[in-house]
């Protein structure tokens, strides 16, 4: 296992830190509806981190460190919210500011966004896009939390434009919802009133998603909806190894195709909810699972997320949940910079011909914690097989293109090829493969190349 510390060198390795002198460009989704590309056809691999109170519980200080953390371990989004599901009517944000005059929604305070414009411009400036929740699902549906219930769909247009003119040229990706589900005809009012006014202020520059309540996905509410650009799923916190995999393959399978990815899987150093134990919490093997499983299912992205960063928890404030070490001091925590990892090995090989395929697994493949994932270039030329306890695996070989093949073993943890990578003429029969290690957190990703396409394993870490 790895110390809290010893991964920061690796992260900060791999990605290059520098200001960005021009505006990050806008992002569309791809031409097979599948993955999300810049306006000139770049793949945009969508790699956010949670800090959903960023703008309320942060000074201007802990938002410069926090981004160019998360910026060197290669994340690419920021998930932040502008109201807040905690404190929004009586907390100001560390500047002494509230979201809204007198909680109305029609009248936000110039000071406050001040704040928010800063933030964004930001992390603009190195290399993120903030995936703005305009406002936390309580104050539409309080089916749980603080409320009040204050939009309707009169002034949820008002906000929603506002908000799209204010940010119409900053690097944002828009995020509806906000952790609650639409239940009834009012809700739905209410979020696409959002979705409409944000893209009559901004005139349709940015993305819009929708963020949904654990264990759902947006496609359950919003997938026919005109606004929505790409689904988003939230596998959460209830237990370990949530099937994120089915779940990303049931939005992958609808119609009309849009992108998919998971938004909120497991916290790291988050209380397992659904634990029998009084001291039980997610690490760092519960995020690589949830993020390569739903990665190779056919996201087209992923989220990380870690409990005392979300909630900017100082280690003297108040907690907004249940976090027992501070921010800064789970910074480094190595699920973060293992998640910029996956990163570096999806952008290795050409991402908008990726496909998810179960059927190159042809030994046993049960759900549950050594469930393997797989996924390959539709041309066959590569693929990668995610192993989450190096356990041995039965390969379809005659799926890969090429008379030579070259297997890999992928250490997830560490981010690099192990030694000993083979060359093996393709007899197209099933064939065995034994990861280096195995037992639990003894994570493998097995890569498998057309040697003659390929003839370099992935390097991605420079």
């Amino acid at each position: 296992m790895f110390s809290r510390r010893s991964l920061l060198p690796l992260a900060l390795a791999a990605f290059t830190l520098a200001l960005h002198a021009e505006p990050l460009p806008r992002l569309k989704v791809s031409e097979n509806h599948r993955f999300l590309v810049t306006e000139k056809g770049t793949p945009f691999f969508y790699l956010a981190d949670t800090a959903w109170e960023l703008f309320h519980r942060a000074t201007r200080e802990d938002a410069e460190e926090y981004l160019r953390d998360r910026a060197a371990k290669g994340f690419t989004a920021i998930q932040a919210v502008a109201l807040p599901e905690f404190g929004c009517f009586d907390t100001p944000n560390r500047y002494g500011h509230l979201p809204l005059i007198g909680g109305d929604v029609t009248q936000p305070d110039e000071a406050y966004f001040e704040h928010v414009d800063w933030v964004v411009k930001r992390a603009g400036e190195l290399g993120l896009y903030i995936a703005l929740v305009p406002t936390w699902g309580d104050k539409v549906n309080k089916k749980w939390g603080a409320g009040p219930e204050v939009f309707t769909p009169e002034n949820t247009r008002i906000f929603g434009e506002w908000l799209g003119r204010r940010y119409k040229d900053a690097p944002v990706i828009w995020v509806n919802g906000g952790d609650r589900p639409i239940e009834n005809e009012r809700h739905r009012a209410v979020f696409r009133a959002l979705a409409e006014g944000l893209r009559a202020g901004d005139g349709g520059a940015h993305l819009i998603t929708f963020h949904p309540s654990g264990g759902s996905s947006s496609s359950a509410y919003v997938h026919d909806e005109a606004w929505l650009d790409f689904n988003m799923m939230q596998s959460g916190h209830g237990g370990r190894n949530n099937a994120s995999y089915r779940m990303i393959a049931r939005d992958y399978a609808r119609t009309p195709a849009r992108p998919t990815l998971d938004g909120e899987p497991n916290y790291e150093d988050h209380p397992v909810r659904g634990s029998k134990l009084a001291d039980d919490w997610f690490g760092e093997w519960d995020v690589r699972k949830e993020v390569y499983w739903s990665v190779f299912a056919g996201g087209c992205g992923v989220t990380y997320g870690c409990h005392p960063i979300w909630q900017f928890w100082d280690g003297k404030t108040a907690k907004l949940a249940d976090p027992r070490h501070s921010w800064r001091e789970d910074l480094a925590l190595p699920g973060a910079a293992q998640v910029g990892f996956l990163r570096r090995l999806i952008e290795s090989r050409p991402q908008l011909t990726r496909i998810p395929d179960q059927t190159f697994i042809v030994s046993p493949n049960p759900d549950g914690p050594a469930h393997a994932q797989a996924t390959r270039g539709a041309d066959g030329s590569y693929a990668f097989i995610y192993l989450p306890t190096g356990q041995p695996v039965k390969i379809a070989l005659a799926k890969l293109s090429g008379k030579k093949l070259r297997a890999a073993w992928w250490d997830p943890r560490r981010g690099e090829i192990a030694p000993g990578s083979t060359e093996m003429e393709n007899s197209g029969a099933e064939t065995e493969f034994k990861p280096p290690t195995a037992g639990d957190a003894n994570d493998w990703v097995l890569i498998l190349d057309d040697a003659e396409k390929y003839p370099a394993a992935p390097a991605p870490k420079p």
